[in-house]
C-alpha cells in the first residue's frame, strides 16, 4: 500500500528544485518570486512553531486569510505538524468564526489582520479552549496588548529557534504522517443549517491531486492564478493539491478587485472559477461591444455566430464541414485572438468551470472564442471532483465522465451515489450527518441526475430544489435560472413552483450593466431599489424572461417575476461564498412578494 502523502511530494521539490519558482504574489506592484525553497523554510517554520505552542497530532488549527503565500504556509505547516487545516471564509460573521473554533476545538487560530482578530474577541468568551491568535499583518495591532495575541513573524522566529533546539523533530513528526491520517477539515457553507466539517485525508488529497490531472493532464511551467477563497476544496485543488503533486507556480491576486488585471498581467496556462465569474466574463464582452462602432459590432456578430455554430458541432461530437474550419480560422485570426490577449486568457490551455451548474449558453460561447471552458461536478464529501470532462471531449449539458478511479451510479430515486478514494471520511464531530451521507460505501450526493451510453453525467437538480406543479410535473429549477443568468442584466435568478399553478422567478439584476443600460437610454433613478422599479428595466428583464421562455415547454415557462429590489448579500444569509442561493432563506425572505405574485392571478 502507498505510504505516501501530498508532504511527501512537497518535500521531494523543495529538495531536488530548491531555486525554481513555487509561489509569486504583487507587492508594492512588482510581482515578488517565491521558491521551493523558502516555501520549505517558511512552512518547517510555521510547523516548528506550533509544536512547540504544544500542538498535537490530529488537531485542528483555524485559518481565516484572503489568499496570500501565509495562508500556505500554514496550510502545510499545520499538516507537516500533524495537524489538521480547518480553513473559515473572510466574510464569515464573529458568530459564524465562533462556531467554527467551537466545533473544531482549535487552540491555536491564524487570522490576516486586525479586522479578523476582532472577530475572535466578540466569540473568545463562547471558546476557552483557544489559546492563541496569530495575526499576519500587524497593522493595528502593533500596540496592543493581549495573552491571546501573537504575530505571525512570532510565530516563525519561535519555529526557527525551537528548530535549531530540537533537529530532527520536524522530520520525526513528518514520518508520523500516514495517508490515513486528517489532512483538512472543510467546513461546507451549505445553503441550510450551520455548516459542517467534511474530513478530508491525505489519502483523499494525493488520490484527488493525481486523478484531476490523470483527466487533464498538467505540464512543466503551468501557472494559475490563486483567487478563489482558499478555505473552499475548488481553489485548493490548484494552489494547494496540483501545486504540491506537480509543482507548478501558484500566483496570487493583489485584492478580490484586482481579479482581471492580475488575470492580464500572469496569462495563466491553467484557471478556473465559479459561473458568477465566467457569467461575468460573458456579460461584460458583450456590453463592451454594444458600445463599440457600427464596423465592429457586425464583424463580432458575423464571428460570433460562426464561432457559435463551430463551438455546438465540436461540443456535440458532430463533423464540422470544412468550409466552417476555415470560417473560424478567419474568425479566430481576425477578433477572437486579440479578445483572449485583452482578458489575459491567450496562454491558457484549459478552463474549468464548477461548484455549482453553468448554463450551456455560456460553455459555449467561450469555446467559441477559442477558450477550451470545461465543466465538471463534485462536492466537498468527494473530495471536489467526482466528474469532469476531458479538452476536446465533452458535451454540452453533461459535466463529463467519472474521474479515473470513481464509480458513479444512479439510485432508483435517481439521487447520484459516489464511490472512490476521493470520498471523505465524514462529518466531524457529527455520526447523523456522517451516516446520512455515506451507506454501504457510497457518498449519497444529494443531487439527482443521468449517465448516458458514453459514461457522462448529466445533472438535473438538487434532489431537494426540485419542483412538483400543482399538476404533478417534476421541473428542475436550476436549467431554466441558469438559461436567464446567461442575460448580461441578469445577475441571479430564483424559480418557484413547488405545488403551484405556475412558474415565477424572483430576478436579482446585474447592477452594472443595469446601470449602463438605464444611462444609455436616460432612465431617470435614484436608488437601487428604484432602479430596479423603473418601467424601461421592468421591460427590459421581461424581454430577457420571454427569450428564455421561447426554448421552455408550456409547463416550464415563467409566467410572471419580481426584481428583488436590492442586490444579494452573503452578509444578509442570501448566498453563499461561492455565491450560491440560499434558496430556503430567499423564499422565507421574500414570500411575501411569491405571494403577491400569485395572488395577482
Amino acid at each position: 500500500m502507498r505510504n505516501e502523502t501530498l508532504l511527501t511530494y512537497f518535500q521531494r521539490h523543495v529538495k531536488e528544485r530548491p531555486h525554481k519558482v513555487a509561489l509569486r504574489e504583487k507587492e508594492y506592484g512588482i510581482w515578488r518570486d517565491i521558491t521551493w525553497a523558502e516555501y520549505g523554510e517558511k512552512v518547517r517554520q510555521v510547523a516548528m512553531g506550533l509544536i512547540s505552542l504544544g500542538l498535537k497530532k490530529g488537531e485542528p488549527v483555524c485559518i481565516i486569510s484572503e489568499n496570500r503565500p501565509e495562508w500556505v504556509y500554514s496550510d502545510f505547516g499545520i499538516m507537516s505538524a500533524g495537524g489538521v487545516t480547518a480553513g473559515i471564509y473572510t466574510t464569515n460573521a464573529a458568530e459564524q468564526c465562533g462556531y467554527i473554533v467551537q466545533n473544531s476545538q482549535a487552540r491555536f487560530y491564524i487570522a490576516e489582520n486586525e479586522e479578523q482578530f476582532d472577530k475572535t474577541l466578540k466569540f473568545r468568551k463562547d471558546t476557552p479552549h483557544l489559546e492563541k491568535v496569530i495575526v499576519i499583518d500587524m497593522e493595528g495591532l502593533k500596540r496592543y496588548q493581549d495573552p491571546l495575541l501573537m504575530s505571525f513573524e512570532e510565530l516563525l522566529k519561535l519555529g526557527k529557534e525551537f528548530d535549531e533546539k530540537h533537529p530532527g523533530l520536524f522530520d520525526e513528526r513528518l514520518g508520523e504522517v500516514t495517508p490515513e491520517d486528517l489532512a483538512v477539515l472543510i467546513y461546507t457553507s451549505g445553503t441550510t443549517g450551520p455548516p459542517k466539517g467534511a474530513m478530508l485525508t491525505h489519502r483523499n488529497l494525493l488520490f484527488m491531486s493525481e486523478a484531476m490531472v490523470a483527466a487533464n493532464p498538467i505540464q512543466e511551467g503551468d501557472e494559475t492564478l490563486s483567487f478563489l477563497p482558499l478555505c473552499h476544496i475548488f481553489e485548493q485543488l490548484f494552489t494547494v493539491l496540483i501545486n504540491a503533486r506537480y509543482g507548478t507556480t501558484v500566483n496570487f491576486i493583489e485584492n478580490t478587485d484586482t481579479i482581471m488585471d492580475n488575470m492580464k498581467e500572469i496569462s495563466p496556462t491553467v484557471t478556473y472559477g465559479v459561473p458568477r465569474i465566467w457569467e461575468k466574463y460573458a456579460s461584460g464582452i458583450m456590453i463592451r461591444m454594444s458600445d463599440a462602432t457600427w464596423f465592429k459590432r457586425m464583424v463580432f456578430k458575423v464571428c460570433m455566430g460562426i464561432g457559435m455554430k463551430y463551438a455546438d458541432l465540436k461540443l456535440n461530437f458532430r463533423p464540422v464541414p470544412l468550409y466552417l474550419k476555415v470560417a473560424y480560422l478567419g474568425a479566430y485570426l481576425a477578433v477572437f485572438r486579440k479578445l483572449k490577449e485583452r482578458l489575459g486568457f491567450d496562454r491558457v490551455r484549459i478552463a474549468y468551470s464548477g461548484a455549482a451548474p453553468i448554463s450551456p449558453e455560456v460553455l459555449k460561447f467561450f469555446n467559441a472564442i477559442g477558450l477550451p471552458l470545461v465543466e465538471g461536478y463534485g462536492q466537498t464529501e468527494g473530495t471536489g471532483v467526482t466528474t469532469v470532462s476531458r479538452k476536446g471531449f465533452y458535451k454540452i449539458g453533461r459535466v463529463g465522465p467519472p474521474l479515473p478511479g470513481v464509480e458513479v451510479k444512479i439510485a432508483s430515486d435517481g439521487e447520484i451515489l459516489v464511490r472512490g478514494e476521493g470520498v471523505f471520511k465524514g462529518y466531524f464531530r457529527n455520526p447523523e450527518a456522517t451516516a446520512e451521507a455515506l451507506k454501504d460505501g457510497w457518498l449519497h450526493s444529494g443531487d439527482v441526475g443521468e449517465l448516458d451510453e458514453d459514461g457522462f453525467l448529466k445533472i438535473t437538480d438538487r434532489k431537494k430544489d426540485l419542483i412538483i406543479t400543482a399538476g404533478g410535473k417534476n421541473i428542475a429549477p436550476q436549467n431554466i435560472e441558469n438559461q436567464l443568468k446567461f442575460s448580461p442584466y441578469i445577475n441571479d435568478a430564483i424559480v418557484i413552483g413547488d405545488r403551484r399553478k405556475y412558474l415565477v422567478a424572483l430576478i436579482a439584476i446585474d447592477e452594472e450593466n443595469v446601470i449602463k443600460y438605464a444611462q444609455d437610454h436616460k432612465i431617470q433613478f435614484g436608488t437601487y431599489a428604484s432602479l430596479t422599479q423603473a418601467p424601461e428595466i421592468q421591460q427590459l428583464i421581461q424581454k430577457e424572461v420571454d427569450r428564455v421562455n421561447r426554448g421552455l415547454a408550456q409547463v416550464e415557462q415563467i409566467k410572471k417575476f419580481t426584481i428583488i429590489p436590492k442586490k444579494l448579500y452573503e452578509e444578509d444569509g442570501e448566498v453563499t461564498p461561492t455565491m450560491k442561493v440560499k434558496r430556503k432563506f430567499i423564499n422565507e425572505a421574500y414570500k411575501d412578494i411569491i405571494e403577491a405574485m400569485y395572488k395577482s392571478s
